[in-house]
């Protein structure tokens, strides 16, 4: 009998295989601390917080903490209650850092968030994008 904890294992191991990484990916420990960052405020549930990690081109979008918040509930559940992240594979990219993050979320479903850093001029690293990409089941 398999017990969630270990099919939660399984899961992980075998989309980390089947994940896109390769030897151009590399660790971007600055990337995954800012997306670590908006997560812990997430859980706090510290929309201020969370909305300090976005960079420019979404604070112009939505215009305010509540805005966002609003946002991230409405279309990346996933991302605002989450049962456990894994950091898949990283790659610079021309305009910043591109960062996958295995998520699973309340219901036990598979996702892959996809997300954009771009580092500022004070040299700080915002999130300017995320898509969310829902993993295929995986029976045991």
């Amino acid at each position: 009998m398999t017990t969630p904890r270990s099919a939660l294992a399984s899961i992980a191991a075998l989309l980390a295989i089947a994940s896109p990484a390769g030897a151009a990916d590399a660790p971007f420990p600055q990337a995954q601390a800012v997306i670590e960052g908006q997560f812990a405020a997430f859980a706090h549930g510290d929309g201020a917080a969370a909305y300090a990690y976005a960079a420019p081109n979404i604070r112009r979008i939505f215009p305010d903490a509540g805005a966002f918040m609003a946002m991230v509930a409405r279309g990346y559940a996933p991302v605002l209650r989450h049962r456990a992240a894994t950091f898949l594979g990283a790659a610079a990219t021309a305009g910043g850092v591109t960062q996958d993050v295995l998520l699973i979320d309340a219901d036990g479903a598979a996702w892959t968030a996809r997300y954009t850093l771009e580092r500022e001029p004070d040299g700080t690293w915002r999130i300017s994008g995320c898509v969310l990409l829902k993993r295929p089941e995986v029976s045991s």
